[in-house]
């Protein structure tokens, strides 16, 4: 038992996490983070294709059931850093408009409008140190035959978290979409936010911590005063902050309302869990008769006016080696080799909607699973969308002398998962407030992307750094 008192602890060493605890730390407050994995090994097994993707060995391995009961595994991962670690380092801002509420697409506000998040952007960026790279040769004569001015089309080099020495190692030049970073090229929540306060005399970071309970005041369970862990080690804080992601952080404070009544208390204890949101997400593969050469390849993104909800991003390398361990084991590697050579891959991200029937919900019994129930279909706007834009990029592929084949990334794949502790202003349809603090609740704030009322089109981790950050500033200065 650890019941030294700290000004922060924050639970879980992702985006949020790290960029909370930069802000804090840096204001001279006492900040703990505790990570339920370990530090990432850096032999180069985090770049190795059969290890990462043939493998799974550093994803979850924590079975859940979906709306109908049946077990899946999502794509989660338990390591310093988080899923930053592994993400493709795509890093976007959402747009003003998608700050404010869009009911025919069932999308809720933001409780504050886009120039609040804009400093905090700004921020970030600097923090992330994001480049644009040069379209290399292969998609430059994709781009200028199929999405030039006219085609409806837009491209524009895709801002990301690498550093542009990158190009002088070309095995992470390969290895960045999807793998972990050896000598630290990508920019990610451990080797871009948690290296600049490592040393700091008022920064603890603890792994193999993984977090079963909040703690609360013995006369009020509506103050959060720390978190116990399966170790039976506890920690006791001024302020506990929430930054285990949108898949775990909403069971943690389920666990805690049933097990005081708070969930009969609280009006937004109803709507917590609810509104989860995933992205409705599509990997496009193009095959040509001609070999493909570029190098980092994830350069660019498109939009078009006609898909507003809607993106397609650039994938990342492709070869036989990758594209085999996401096919059947019965065709021969020659096959794969043959078809991987000659791949150019696309990720066609729409934005989905808030229902609150999508929803997370803590297990009842230790040996009981967690359940995802989502169902795409009660998002009719954004599944309608989502075919139109695979149908139209696939087309001007096709037009290119291409042929494409895509496939829907499905319940398992939760890289984006978020929403499920919605930020607003009325605790009856949310969860957090303005500042991230639970409503109802003292001492407790979230800082994942649990608390995004939209998704947007892009990824969202530049806007869970921003939260991040923004929300650390608020607490070490308020």
């Amino acid at each position: 038992m650890h019941d030294q008192a700290w000004d922060a602890l924050i639970i879980g060493s992702g985006a949020g996490g790290a960029a909370a605890a930069c802000s804090l730390v840096r204001a001279g407050k006492k900040v703990l983070m505790l990570e339920k994995g370990e530090y990432l090994p850096t032999d180069g097994s985090t770049l190795d294709v059969a290890t990462v993707f043939g493998e799974g060995h550093f994803k979850n391995k924590q079975a859940w059931l979906d709306g109908n009961h049946k077990p899946f595994v999502p794509e989660e991962y338990y390591n310093v850093g988080g899923k930053t670690k592994w993400y493709g380092a795509a890093l976007l801002r959402f747009a003003p408009h998608e700050f404010e509420a869009e009911p025919d697409f069932n999308c809720l506000p933001w409780p504050f409008p886009y120039t609040t998040m804009k400093p905090w952007y700004d921020k970030a960026e600097e923090l992330l140190h994001i480049s644009r790279f040069d379209f290399e040769p292969d998609l430059q004569m994709l781009i200028d035959r199929q999405f030039s001015t006219g085609s409806g089309w837009r491209t524009e080099p895709l801002p990301l978290g690498l550093n542009k020495r990158i190009l002088e190692h070309p095995n992470e030049a390969r290895h960045f979409d999807g793998f972990a970073s050896v000598v630290g090229d990508k920019s990610e929540a451990e080797a871009s936010i948690l290296n600049l306060i490592k040393d700091a005399p008022n920064f603890t970071l603890l792994t193999g911590k993984d977090v079963v309970e909040l703690v609360s005041d013995s006369c009020d369970p509506s103050l959060i005063i720390g978190a116990s862990c399966s170790d039976d080690t506890r920690f006791l804080a001024n302020d506990v902050i929430l930054a285990a992601g949108a898949m775990a952080s909403p069971r943690l404070l389920q666990r805690h309302f049933y097990r005081t009544g708070l969930d009969r208390r609280l009006p937004s204890a109803s709507m917590l869990g609810r509104n989860f949101k995933m992205h409705m997400n599509s990997a496009l593969m193009a095959f040509s008769a001609t070999k493909k050469h570029d190098l980092l390849r994830k350069t660019a993104i498109f939009f078009n006016d006609d898909f507003p909800h809607s993106s397609v991003q650039c994938l990342g390398w492709m070869d036989g080696e990758i594209l085999a361990s996401q096919l059947p084991t019965i065709l021969p590697r020659w096959v794969s080799n043959a078809m991987g050579a000659r791949a150019m891959g696309f990720f066609v991200t729409t934005e989905d909607g808030s229902s609150p029937e999508n929803r997370i919900v803590a297990s009842n019994g230790a040996d009981a699973p967690p359940l995802l129930d989502y169902d795409p279909q009660r998002l009719p706007a954004s599944v309608r969308e989502h075919q139109r834009i695979i149908r139209s990029f696939s087309a001007r592929l096709r037009s290119a002398g291409m042929l494409p084949t895509h496939r829907a990334m499905g319940l398992s794949g939760t890289a984006h998962a978020l929403g499920s502790m919605v930020a607003g202003n009325d605790p009856d349809t949310s969860v957090v407030d303005a500042r991230g603090k639970v409503h109802g609740m003292r001492g407790l704030y979230v800082s994942d992307g649990s608390i995004l009322p939209r998704s947007s089109r892009v990824n969202p981790a530049l806007s869970i750094y921003a939260w991040g950050l923004r929300l650390g500033n608020w607490l070490a200065w308020r």
